[in-house]
């Protein structure tokens, strides 16, 4: 029944307001069209020996409805003045830039041919060109040289181009339907002849994979049936290079990422975690015997996220950045004694590559665009200036913290740009996605900048509630079985704190959340009839009928004890249908239709429901958009209409 209204909607073109007759388009935003000027750091990476920098820049497109250029380039830092050179043709996707130890790089790239990615290789970085190594067909990722030189390994969607992940965009249901089969499998390309061949098994999705430091066996994150869905389940195995032979090591008890091999061969490590989304990494790191054995954790009870680590090459020490209450750290770890150094933290977002010695980064915060940094780690050096140009559009950022259920919480306040403190200013609540998630310091990007609310006359305040990366594993966990309650709580608890320090007005108070934000939002104004207008964008309103729409049921497991079938009172203390009467709130709802992890039937149900018993809204469908929007012109229309709501139902100035 979905899929043929879905159809439907589709065939007409458009946006499709479920309003009635779609009104105008709201007039483009200036600020928000200033975010689409700005250059974008996809990838960075330091050489082993410290003395080169690659990484990944995209050059925004001069015409609309052509895709951004991206270019790897390469900054020799001995070279004190010069400029960095740019490393082969532009290209529409480039990433997954790998050194290899004697100081060859390597990266995929469609330069040859737009939306096929081919792996190439530079013997001479800074003086030769790239040579294409291989032939592929289909999606590729995650290139990585062997320790010895000798080969890249890949991993490879043959036949299929379109990328992987739930947040983009399905295909249209028709006929028959059922999971879509795609194996992500383990290939090695020889580096001499180019030969490539595939040795992981046909019957497994492997998300993700490290080289032994033999260069003879590797370790990867694995699981069977669908590839989206499954990465919650995947297990870690290793295999033979040569043979292909398959050996399994550990079934964790939890989400795992980032698997690395220890230098001295005997250790496999992973973060490991409640993650509720593949690629958004958070937790402690766990630590196994290469050869199987009792799964130890490194860093128990911390009170921050690990995100990312490496081993020391002496395999005594593991650099490790780190989510921590609002900042990001870099921080080492001695596994001996098991105390951590923390050697650099900041209010700011970004990449690292590197160690606690010398590394590279993308640095970005509510002050700087983002640009590209290396040298000595935490006294870096700026090595570009591609958004020199960019103005700051929204007021002062501030992190603050206060009391929740007895822990503290922490977020982020944009102040109103420009800023008068004898005044009053209305407030927006921006909630992040995930759950696992966090708000970070950071240039807001073109997607969902709710910061730029601030240039508008409005506080935005972003909490990090219970649920959130940044205050340890305990944290993270504490809104398992509980969505909605105890992170709401904290949300109300902060709104307080900031009502009673900062000249906000609080009978002009807003909320608005995308994702699991979009689930808070419909969650909100069926529990307090505090706030003066919602946004939900691509929300939850039943957790009973979406563990059944969505394409990614399994990462409810772990946050509800039990599939619906088993326990559907969990799913039911927790779903905003089942409160909907008390809604007074004037709600607006958006949406993509081919939106496969918050799929668009939970915004037809809670916006017929609040239809029904009259209360103002409004739901825009955006045709060919899936979780993560792409569309320029959609992206646009979202802002534009999320400002004109608050501005209709709680306006800047009285």
């Amino acid at each position: 029944m979905r899929s043929i209204l879905l159809s439907a909607i589709a065939i007409l073109g458009g946006l499709r307001f479920a309003t009635g007759a779609p009104p105008s388009r709201p007039a483009p935003d200036a600020a928000l069209n200033s975010l689409f000027t700005q250059h974008e750091f996809r990838d960075v990476a330091i050489s082993q020996d410290g003395t080169k920098v690659a990484w990944i820049e995209s050059s925004p497109s001069k015409i609309e409805t052509e895709r951004p250029t991206v270019s790897v380039f390469l900054k020799d830092l001995h070279d004190g003045g010069a400029s960095a050179k740019r490393i082969g043709d532009e290209a529409t996707m480039a990433q997954g830039l790998t050194w290899s130890q004697d100081g060859r790089l390597a990266f995929l790239s469609d330069s040859e041919a737009h939306g096929q990615m081919q792996l190439y290789v530079v013997e001479k970085p800074g003086r030769g060109k790239p040579r294409k190594v291989g032939e592929f067909n289909g999606y590729v990722e995650q290139p990585q040289w062997s320790p010895d030189g000798k080969s890249i390994a890949v991993l490879l969607i043959e036949g299929h181009n379109r990328k992987p992940g739930p947040i983009e965009a399905r295909p249209a249901d028709a006929g028959v339907v059922a999971s879509e089969t795609v194996e992500q499998r383990l290939a090695i390309v020889n580096i001499a002849t180019g030969a490539a061949r595939i040795i992981s098994p046909a019957d497994i999705y492997i998300y993700e994979y490290d080289w032994a430091p033999d260069s003879r066996n590797l370790a990867y994150l694995a699981a069977h049936g669908d590839g989206d869905n499954n990465w919650y389940l995947a297990e870690l195995y290793a295999i033979d290079a040569e043979s292909g032979t398959v050996r399994h090591i550990l079934k964790p008890a939890m989400q795992a990422a980032n698997v690395r091999w220890s230098p001295d061969g005997k250790t496999i490590a992973f973060i490991g975690g409640i993650m509720s989304d593949e690629g958004y990494t958070g937790g402690e790191i766990y630590a196994v015997p290469a050869e199987g054995g009792e799964l130890r954790d490194l860093t128990p009870d911390r009170k921050s996220s690990p995100t990312w680590f490496r081993w020391s090459p002496s395999s005594k020490q593991i650099v490790m950045t780190e989510d921590m209450s609002g900042d990001s750290a870099i921080s080492t770890l001695d596994l001996a004694s098991g105390t951590v150094e923390t050697s650099w933290r900041g209010a700011e977002s970004g990449m690292f590559s590197g160690d606690s010695a010398t590394s590279a980064v993308t640095r970005s915060s509510w002050g700087q665009a983002p640009e590209v940094w290396a040298g000595a780690t935490g006294k870096w050096q700026q090595l570009t200036h591609s958004n020199d140009t960019q103005q700051r559009t929204w007021g002062e950022s501030k992190s603050i913290t206060w009391r929740s259920g007895g822990v503290d919480v922490q977020g982020w306040l944009v102040f109103p740009q420009p800023y008068d403190p004898s005044k009053k200013y209305p407030m927006v609540v921006s909630i992040h996605g995930g759950p696992a998630g966090s708000i970070q310091a950071r240039w807001p990007s073109a997607s969902m900048p709710l910061e730029l609310l601030s240039g508008k006359g409005y506080f935005v305040f972003m909490p990090n509630p219970r649920g959130s990366y940044g205050q340890g594993e305990a944290f993270t966990h504490a809104n398992v079985k509980d969505f909605g309650h105890g992170d709401l709580d904290d949300v109300l608890a902060g709104v307080d704190a900031v009502v009673k320090e900062y000249p906000v007005d609080n009978d002009r108070v807003g909320v608005a959340g995308w994702s699991y934000g979009g689930f808070m939002t419909m969650w909100t104004v069926t529990q307090t009839n505090r706030f003066r207008a919602a946004f939900a964008g691509a929300g939850i309103a039943n957790w009973q009928s979406y563990y059944g729409e969505n394409g990614i049921d399994q990462w409810m497991i772990a946050y509800f004890g039990a599939s619906v079938y088993d326990d559907p009172a969990a799913y039911a203390k927790s779903s905003p249908i089942n409160f909907i009467k008390n809604v007074k709130t004037p709600t607006l709802i958006m949406v993509g239709d081919r939106d496969a992890e918050c799929p668009p039937a939970q915004s037809y149900e809670f916006w017929h429901a609040l239809k029904t018993f009259g209360v103002k809204t409004e739901f825009v469908l955006y045709p060919g958009e899936g979780h993560g929007f792409h569309d320029p012109q959609d992206i646009r229309d979202r802002f534009a209409r999320v400002v004109q709501w608050f501005n209709e139902n709680m306006p800047a100035t009285k």
